[in-house]
Parts: structure tokens; sequence; C-alpha cells
């Protein structure tokens, strides 16, 4: 029944946003925000390219939204990033020119090459910093904003290309360790908070795990491409430098292992966490990304003992009741259709004896996000409406509906659009 009503759910939704005309895109969608994948037209036409890629919606209506996505000119070069301007753009295009091989070519090949350009500028600057032995910002390599975001579409899109392969390189460097102010530090510390901007509660930096800004994503993009069969030098050696500084940092949380969303320069002095409340397990940061990503590199890897762990990490935190509890929202990004959708990801990997463990913790998910009995033009209606959601991808409706897909229907995705969250 939860299942059937969370399909119903996508279905109210993706009618809710049929028309760009007439769909309200909510408080988060300023002129700015038009280009951003996270908030704008790209992120819904994601649903509806989903949708009828599957025979389930219309062509129609994701062409309106590609539609009025490219109405105006896509910002290229330094002031775009992976989620946002002309990457955002060509995310979305890609997925359905897999479905409509006679559809958007010169639009994907104009936007491939400004894209690759970009990669070309963003890697010299990362060497020469990296020359210099500074620390990088996390905006040079983080999923959302920097070169692992661009890597997990050239991966996807283009793996045959130059592109690939100079990222891979890049994040091989990326695990070799700095000099900075007299100590030794991981290559992926930053001198910041985790907003990327200097703060006093970070005095001395940090080192992020996360998945949308830490090194869970370039752990994720390095075992994918070795799944794939696309390496470099150190390839090997990158994966186990960053599976052991998540090793050496694991707690035992409540029922399972779980990884702190940082390490701060104190703690990487003491050689101790601050302790802390229990975290909300997300995708963007939280023990269920960063186990995704560690099943990946144990997949990669053929390292049988890594796997188990890492799903059995999964599982506890999908059905610890304090980390749950500290999870709010519904979206895709740190919500609990979020939680479903990775679940349902990690299952289809999954060793048999985790598999039905998982899909047991799928269906309490999906009824969070569908309470039995409720109707599914409301709950639509509902996350549409709400002034934090709206209808965007990450935290919004569009993003929610595409992650409750897979878990209703136990079918992967037909379309590449959750390949941007390095999850598949």
């Amino acid at each position: 029944m939860t299942h059937a009503l969370a399909v119903k759910t996508v279905d109210a939704v993706a009618d809710r946003l049929a028309d760009p005309a007439t769909t309200p895109l909510g408080p988060e969608v300023e002129p700015s925000h038009r280009q951003h994948l996270a908030y704008g037209p790209t992120g819904i036409a994601l649903l509806h390219i989903e949708r009828a890629a599957a025979g389930a919606g219309s062509w129609q209506r994701a062409h309106a939204w590609l539609t009025a996505a490219a109405r105006e000119p896509f910002t290229s070069g330094p002031g775009s990033h992976a989620f946002y301007g002309a990457p955002a753009l060509a995310h979305a295009l890609s997925c359905a020119a897999e479905h409509l091989p006679d559809a958007y070519q010169r639009a994907r090949d104009s936007l491939n090459r400004q894209m690759s350009v970009d990669v070309s500028r963003r890697l010299s600057a990362a060497n020469h910093r990296a020359d210099a032995g500074h620390p990088p910002e996390l905006a040079e390599f983080d999923t959302i904003r920097g070169l692992v975001g661009y890597g997990a579409y050239f991966l996807r899109h283009d793996p045959a290309g130059t592109a690939v392969r100079a990222i891979l390189d890049y994040c091989v460097r990326l695990a070799e360790p700095i000099v900075h102010e007299g100590e030794v530090l991981p290559g992926w510390w930053t001198s910041t908070g985790p907003s990327g901007r200097p703060d006093n509660r970070f005095s001395g930096g940090h080192a992020n795990s996360g998945m949308a800004h830490g090194i869970g994503g370039v752990l994720a993009l390095l075992a994918l491409a070795m799944r794939r069969d696309i390496t470099v030098g150190g390839h090997r050696e990158a994966l186990s430098t960053f599976l052991a500084w998540l090793n050496r940092w694991q707690v035992e949380s409540g029922p399972g292992l779980s990884w702190p969303y940082w390490v701060t320069r104190d703690e990487l002095r003491s050689g101790r966490l601050t302790p802390s409340a229990p975290r909300r397990p997300s995708w963007c940061y939280g023990t269920v990304g960063i186990a995704r990503a560690k099943q990946l590199a144990a997949l990669a890897l053929g390292n049988v003992d890594g796997q188990v762990e890492a799903e059995a990490a999964l599982v506890a935190a999908l059905t610890d009741v304090a980390q749950l509890k500290a999870t709010t929202d519904n979206g895709l990004c740190h919500g609990f259709a979020g939680l479903a959708h990775v679940a349902a990801r990690t299952a289809a990997d999954a060793r048999p004896s985790t598999v039905g463990q998982l899909r047991a913790a799928i269906s309490p998910l999906l009824g969070i996000v569908c309470p039995p009995g409720a109707v599914a033009e409301d709950l639509a209606n509902a996350v549409i409406q709400d002034m934090e959601a709206g209808p965007g991808f990450l935290n919004g409706a569009s993003g929610m509906a595409l992650a409750l897909l897979a878990p209703a229907t136990t079918t992967a995705p037909v379309t590449a659009w959750d390949s941007c969250l390095l999850i598949a």
C-alpha cells in the first residue's frame, strides 16, 4: 500500500509540475537561481525526463521544461560549476538525449566544449595551487561546485574523453598529503569552514567527509570509474588512502558505524572527535552517503569485508531512531526520500545477506514520506507549496518524486538523473 501511494504521489507531483508557465517556482528561485540544478527548471526537467524515458510520462513535458530552462543564455566559465550554469543544463539535456538520440545533439556538443575548457582551466589552477603546497578550497574539488562534479558528468556522458582521466589524475593527487603551517595534513584539507568561508569555529580549517562537499564524493568518483575499467596511475592507492582516513575516524553510533561530517584541526591534533548528538544520516553529509561511497569502493577493489561493513553501516543508520529523528524533511539531499533512494541503489549492489535488510528498511522510509491513508494529490501540493521545499530538485518536490521512484517500484532509474550525486 505504501509503495503504491508513493508511485501515485510521484504522478501527482509530475502533474502539478506539468507546465512551466503555470508552476509556482517557490521562494528559492530568484533570477540567479534559474540556472541552478538544485532549484531551477533543469532539476524539474529531470523528473519529466525520467518518467518519459520509463514510458510513464510525456516527452512534451520534458521538452517544455528544457525549453523554459534554455530561454535565456546559460553561464559558462568561472561563473559556472557542476550544479550551476552550462553544466546543469548539459546534465539534463544528456539524460534526455540518451533516450532521444536525434535530439539536443548540437546543444550538448556546444555545452561539452564549454565544459571541457572550464575543466582545463580548473585543473591548471588546482595543479598550480598544489605545486605551491597550499590547501585546496572545497569548491576546487567537491561534487556540487568542483572538479568531482565535472567528473561525475563526463564519466557518465563522455567516458572515453580526456576530461575524465585528467580529473581522475587530479583526484589521485588530492590523496597526497601536504605540509601546511608546519603540520602534515591530508591533501583535501581546507583552511575554511564547511561553508567555504573563514569561520572562527574552524580555526585551522577542516577535512570534510561528505558526499556533497568532501572526500565521500572523491571516493565515489574513483570507485565508479574503476568499476567501469577506467583507471589512472595511483588510482588504487588513492582509493586506499581515502578509505583509510574514513576508517580512522569512524565511530560506533547506536547500532552501527558512522562517520563525522568533518574533522577539525583540534580533533586532528588530539586524535579524538568532539562528542556530538546524533546527526542526520543524509546523502550530502552523513552515514548513508558515505556508506554508499564505501560500498562502491569495496566493489571496485573486490574487498568483501569492506562491502559487508559498509552495507551494515547503512542498514544501521536507516534503523537507528536517534539518527532518523535528526532527519526533518522529505527531500532528496538530506530527507527521507533521499535515504530511501540511496538505500535502493545500495541494495541493487548488495550481498544477498544484506538485500533483505535494506529492502525492509525502505518501507518505513516511504511510509514517512507518504503516510498510509494520505491522498497523493495533497502530499504533492503540500511539498510544492512548502516555503522551505518548493518544486526544486535537491530539497523540493521534483527531487523527492525522483527519489521515491526506485524504492517504490524496486526498479532502477532508466536515465542517469542521479549520476550527479555519484551514487551510481
